[in-house]
Formats: C-alpha cells, sequence, structure tokens
C-alpha cells in the first residue's frame, strides 16, 4: 500500500463561502489543470512537473483517472490502460488495471503521493465526460447508473485514507438527459459510500457555465466549480461566480477553468492566443467576485504535449500547441498566479465578500471593475489603469 503524507482534509467554512482546513485554517484553492497527466506523464516527469507548480506557489492539482485523449486505449507511460476489458471487448469500470507489476492505478497513487509530499492536493475526476455523454472526443461511453455507483465506491474505499484528495464530477460535459444526471449522481453516491464523506466533492461543467446549472442543490456537492472557458469576447467571468454567489443553499465557487495561456482564442489560431493579460484578469475578476480561489491552465501543460501541433491529436505539426509542456511551465501567467495567493493569504480572508456597492457607475465591458472587501481590507480590481493629467 502507497503510504501518503497527512495533509489536514478540508472542509467548507462556517460562513459557507471558503475552505478551510480540519484545523480551521483558511485555504485559498490555487490550482493548475493537468488533465492528462496521468496518462502520458512518466514517473520522472510526474515529480519534474509537480515540483515545478509547487515552487510557482500552487497548492491544488487538477487531473483525471480515465483521461480525455483516448484515455481508454492508448496506454499510459507504462503501458497499462486503466481498466481491463468486458467480454465484449470494451473497457469495464468493473475491472480497474491492478495486477503486474507497477499497474495503471499504481502510477495514480503515486502521483497523489508525490503531490502530497509538496504540499499538493489533488483534485482527481474519477472519468472524463465522454466516457457518459461522448458529445465529441473518443469516448467510449462505458458508464451506467450501475457501474458508475460501483466504480466510485471503488475509488472511495481504494482513497478513503488519502487526506489531499478532492473529488471532482463530470468533465466538460452537459448533463442534458436524465440518464446523464443518474450516472453522475450515482457515481457521487457511490464515492460517498465508499469514503464515507471524508473528502469534498465538486463538479467541472462544460464551458460557459456552472455547476450550479445542474447540481447545485445536491447534497454531494459542496462547492461549485465554473467553467469560463476559451471563447471569443470579453473576460466576464465574474458574471458566473456572481450568479453562484447569490444562490442558496449558500456553497463556495471557483473558476475551475478559465482561458489557458496560449491557446488560441475559439480554439482558432486565426484569432490570435490569450496571454498573460488574460488570465491574470480572469483570476482577479473571479477571486473579486467572491469566489473561494482559482484555476490556472496552460494550454500545452493540460494536454502535456511534447513539441508543437495542429491540433489535439498531436500528429501533425501546426499552430494549435505552440510549445512542449516543460516549457509552457514557465511562462509568465503561470508566475503571475503566485502573486494572488499572497494578496488573499496576507488578510483574513474569511472575512472577504464582494463590495459592488463601492464602484459607482463602473465601466461596462473589458473595463469592468470588481471589488472585494473583508476585515481591515478593500481590494479593488481594475484590467485598465487611466491615467489624467
Amino acid at each position: 500500500m502507497t503510504a501518503y503524507p497527512s495533509l489536514p482534509r478540508l472542509q467548507i467554512s462556517a460562513n459557507q463561502r471558503f475552505l478551510i482546513t480540519e484545523e480551521g485554517k483558511p485555504f485559498f484553492w490555487l490550482a493548475d489543470t493537468a488533465w492528462e497527466l496521468l496518462h502520458r506523464l512518466d514517473r520522472a516527469d510526474t515529480e519534474y512537473y509537480l515540483r515545478t507548480r509547487a515552487a510557482q506557489g500552487f497548492n491544488v492539482i487538477q487531473t483525471v483517472a480515465l483521461a480525455e485523449l483516448s484515455g481508454l486505449h492508448t496506454p499510459n507511460a507504462y503501458g497499462r490502460l486503466p481498466l481491463q476489458k468486458d467480454a465484449a471487448g470494451l473497457p469495464d469500470p468493473l475491472q480497474p488495471d491492478l495486477d503486474g507489476e507497477y499497474s495503471y492505478w499504481q502510477h495514480v497513487d503515486e502521483m497523489i503521493r508525490t503531490a502530497a509530499s509538496l504540499g499538493m492536493y489533488t483534485a482527481l475526476l474519477p472519468t472524463w465526460g465522454d466516457k457518459f455523454h461522448q458529445m465529441w472526443g473518443n469516448g467510449p461511453e462505458i458508464f451506467t447508473p450501475d457501474n458508475a455507483f460501483m466504480y466510485g465506491k471503488w475509488l472511495g474505499e481504494r482513497y478513503r485514507d488519502v487526506p489531499s484528495l478532492i473529488w471532482v464530477l463530470g468533465g466538460d460535459r452537459p448533463l442534458q438527459t436524465r440518464r446523464h444526471f443518474e450516472i453522475i449522481q450515482q457515481m457521487a453516491l457511490g464515492i460517498r459510500e465508499g469514503d464515507e464523506g471524508g473528502h469534498l466533492m465538486t463538479f467541472h461543467p462544460k464551458g460557459g457555465v456552472s455547476s450550479s446549472l445542474y447540481v447545485h442543490e445536491e447534497t454531494w456537492l459542496d462547492f461549485n466549480m465554473v467553467q469560463s472557458s476559451h471563447g471569443a469576447g470579453i473576460r466576464n467571468n465574474y458574471r458566473l461566480i456572481q450568479t453562484d454567489y447569490q444562490l442558496h443553499p449558500v456553497k463556495p465557487t471557483l473558476d475551475a477553468e478559465p482561458c489557458y495561456e496560449d491557446i488560441p482564442i475559439d480554439f482558432n489560431p486565426d484569432n490570435g492566443y490569450f496571454d498573460e493579460v488574460d488570465v491574470r484578469q480572469a483570476a482577479y475578476y473571479a477571486v473579486c467576485s467572491g469566489a473561494a480561489g482559482h484555476t490556472y491552465g496552460h494550454h500545452s501543460v493540460w494536454a502535456m504535449a511534447d513539441g508543437v501541433y495542429s491540433s489535439v491529436d498531436m500528429e501533425q505539426s501546426g499552430a494549435f500547441f505552440i510549445m512542449p509542456w516543460k516549457e509552457a511551465l514557465h511562462r509568465p501567467g503561470a508566475g503571475q498566479m503566485q502573486h494572488l495567493r499572497q494578496l488573499m493569504t496576507g488578510v483574513d480572508s474569511l472575512t472577504a465578500q464582494p463590495a459592488g456597492h463601492l464602484l459607482e457607475e463602473p465601466l461596462s465591458g473589458a473595463n469592468t471593475p470588481a471589488a472585494i472587501q473583508g476585515k481591515n481590507y478593500i481590494f479593488i480590481y481594475s484590467p485598465r489603469v487611466c491615467m489624467l493629467k
């Protein structure tokens, strides 16, 4: 059995707005997006990635057990697939790869352990959304309400005693049918039964919405996640955060997938690329609107792209991924995220609340400011600085 470092478990604050440790200390979520980490990197590269992000001030890593990019058919760095096949030749969620030397799930264990040893939590998606609602991507759809419950229970039992884990259901797909909802509901209930409610749980939605659209009132949802996404237009993720902030029951919220640094705007290289200004604006907009933290992402890092490629398939050279992931780790936006964390950990963050009433007739569009106030502080963010003579 893997020995896991004993980080304090995370909980929800008494005012239901923020995350805290079980010791009662504020926890400002500063995550990095590494969806393909478990699928594409070996142990040495995994450690390099994690050490780099820890040094940059990140304290949560978002990743996926059954990965998006052909995660059920393309083996990991050690030639292992996450699931064995059933009689029909399909990957079976009830038969995880556990046999032999260094199985797929032992590699998952090692990543969680290494992250925890560096003081970082793992926000783990049991599966990417194409495995229950293909819509686009590789799939295949392998989940039913019944096997989703059993898979969730197995995961919950396996990681019951790992304090550094946060569960993230969903995976970039809408819940369009009753079947979709039931699969997620049963997976969540299975995890809860397996881990006896020992970990926080949330939901990663499709682009442009919050988890609150689908599951806000579910008792298993501890906090909301927004995906403000990568579309063209001005950064206005503050709207989604503000909407969540007004909901009842009160729950924390944060933007878990804003625009990635160096991703083509609206996924089209002809539109140019989001840069550090865009990712910084999304981060300050979210936190100054009441978010409990923020997630950064780089386009090459989420996919662990090892070169320059024309598409997500990573088969031909082109302008969709414009650098390898090791170079991308050091892009300016990543380094700037630590300043946001330092700002919020330097004050009594548990007293923070939106303070839009302090802004008299604020500009709209790309110049919209945002403000929060707490005990002995007021922070006002404006994406543009106007110099008056």
